[in-house]
């Protein structure tokens, strides 16, 4: 099945599992580097203030992954779609007869 790659087969593996790669991976090692706050919320002190918030917004890592999340599904629906292209072992065998 994997020799039967295409372009479509390739550029959905790519952007889906780049997309998802970038959003949690990258992003999260990015985001490792600038120090705390390492979570979604905000820091804030005894009084209510936001004392430090995330170098990357949470909003936008979690729109990356489930873009990419999206394009693989869309990918999967897709190739349940699509006939898988005849093979010589699909071929019906020729039978003698007595």
């Amino acid at each position: 099945m994997m020799e039967h790659n295409t372009t479509v087969d390739r550029i959905a593996a790519g952007l889906g599992g780049g997309l998802v790669l970038l959003g949690v991976v990258v992003l999260g090692l990015v985001e490792t580097l600038a120090g705390k706050p390492y979570g979604a919320a905000p820091l804030t002190n005894d009084a209510g203030e936001v004392i430090a918030t995330p170098l990357i917004d949470p909003t936008l890592r979690t729109g990356l992954v489930l873009a990419g999340l999206a394009v693989l599904a869309l990918y999967a629906l897709y190739r349940i779609a699509t006939p898988e292209p005849a093979t010589e072992d699909d071929a019906p065998a020729e039978v003698v007869a007595d």
